[in-house]
């Protein structure tokens, strides 16, 4: 089963040469970083990095789906810049896909602070992907190449693209949440604040569940290098 992970950045150049060297140490059989229009030298770093390189629009569905184009993997994954999967971590996904009706999942989240709040945020979305079968993008999500073409992968919305997937894959079964962990950098809830953060986090939602329009959200939703 050969695993490809798909990587979207924008202005990531202290991370890029890290996130790319944490994947191979997955487990990954192709990693494929997809640039949005760089500004600080990413781009330029990807020619020396052991990565097959993309650009892109900007936009992370359109990122990832642009990404995706050139997998050539049975699975995908899609690991945010600043997220990064422990050494051997793939070897997970195949032996829980393998034989199986599971199509698509997460890994469960370590975020990289020793604040007792940010475990109980780890509880929390291990919780969300139980019991609501909703995966965020921070997670890892993966999943199979036939699964991903049949929806016609993540949905090119402005924000909440990993939301919506989810919904529509709620149709065809249940996630697989694999123990992991994915770590995830703290780097937005420190710099907004833990509380703050996660109250916004969890008011954008409910407003996409109350009918706002991606673009609308994405208005309000601060990128790290902004």
């Amino acid at each position: 089963m050969k695993i490809s992970i798909v990587i979207p950045v924008v202005n990531e150049s202290d991370l890029i040469a890290q996130s790319i060297a944490r994947a191979w140490s997955a487990g990954a059989d192709q990693v494929i970083v997809v640039d949005g229009g760089s500004t600080d030298g990413t781009l330029a770093q990807l020619a020396d990095l052991d990565c097959e390189s993309v650009r892109s629009t900007a936009g992370r569905a359109i990122q990832m789906n642009k990404g995706a184009e050139s997998c050539t993997g049975d699975v995908l994954v899609f690991l945010h810049a600043d997220n990064w999967l422990e050494v051997g971590s793939c070897s997970q996904i195949r032996t829980g896909l393998v034989d199986s009706d599971f199509e698509f999942g997460a890994f469960r989240q370590r975020i990289d602070h020793d604040r007792m709040l940010f475990r109980w945020l780890e509880f929390g979305n291990e919780l969300r992907v139980k019991w609501q079968g909703l995966i965020y993008g921070d997670q890892a999500f993966f999943i199979t190449r036939k699964r991903f073409d049949l929806v016609g992968g993540f949905p090119q919305i402005d924000l909440m693209e990993d939301f919506q997937i989810s919904r529509t894959l709620r149709r065809f079964g249940k996630p697989l949440l694999l123990d992991g962990p994915t770590i995830v950098s703290a780097r937005r809830w420190l710099t907004s604040g833990v509380v703050r953060q996660t109250i916004r986090n969890w008011m954008m939602c409910g407003a996409y569940r109350l009918g706002v329009s991606p673009r609308r959200l994405s208005q309000r939703y601060r990128r790290h290098d902004q």
